[in-house]
């Protein structure tokens, strides 16, 4: 049973750069916009907390949401989400308003069942996920949360590539499938490494880092925090 995410937003008349800190220090708050169907734009706020715990469920990421503006709900899609990069914490949320006759485009997760039952695996192989998940386009009444790929059969050094995948109705690949070397494996099983493989291939050990080129490093650090702050406020 697929699951609904419903998220209540309130209308921001707030808006710049100050504002959108303020939101986010003092308030608790993450600011967002949610645009689409030819509609005009909306500046947003969401409780912070709430989305965290939303964002737990990978299926929170290719689903139809409920968006709850003040009361007045829409379905939307999450197109990007920032987040800080040295802390726990959520910047900007964009979201996209969905039209029930128009096809959309999304990432959704693949998940991988029978992996128990594989005879590669009962002879000791280990299975190798080469995709965890795949571009679709289709119209919001089929979109899935994840695509099951049945790997119950597949044998030692036996793959599943993209052309054998059997995708729901009405859900099309984004992937052009040209030849042979376009048609990439998305999950194979073989036999782990030994041990002395993995000896051989391991890289020397690190020398110690210079003083000066963890000062350098912390710098950059700093930078890409205000970036990504001035771009989530922007």
């Amino acid at each position: 049973m697929s699951v609904q995410f419903t998220l209540k937003a309130e209308l921001r008349q707030d808006v710049g750069k100050g504002a959108s800190r303020r939101l986010r220090r003092v308030a608790n708050l993450i600011p967002a916009i949610v645009y689409g169907a030819h509609q005009p734009a909306q500046n947003l706020t969401l409780v912070h907390k709430d989305i965290v715990k939303l964002a737990e469920n990978e299926a929170f990421f290719s689903s139809i949401l409920v968006l709850d503006i003040n009361g007045k709900t829409e379905q939307v899609i999450l197109k990007d989400m920032q987040r800080h990069p040295n802390k726990a914490r959520l910047l900007h949320l964009d979201f996209m308003r969905v039209s029930a006759t128009e096809k959309l485009t999304m990432n959704v997760p693949l998940h991988f069942i029978g992996e128990d039952v594989a005879p590669g695996v009962k002879e000791g192989g280990m299975v190798n996920r080469h995709m965890t998940e795949l571009e679709i386009e289709c119209l919001p009444s089929n979109l899935p949360g994840s695509i099951d790929i049945d790997i119950s059969g597949l044998e030692l050094d036996d793959a599943i590539h993209i052309s054998a995948l059997k995708l729901p109705q009405g859900v099309e690949l984004l992937h052009e499938i040209e030849d042979d070397a376009h048609d990439h494996p998305v999950v194979s099983i073989s036999m782990p490494r030994s041990n002395e493989e993995d000896d051989d291939d391991a890289a020397p050990e690190a020398s110690a880092v210079p003083s000066d080129q963890k000062d350098d490093a912390a710098d950059k650090a700093n930078d890409a925090e205000k970036a990504a702050e001035e771009k989530a406020e922007g």
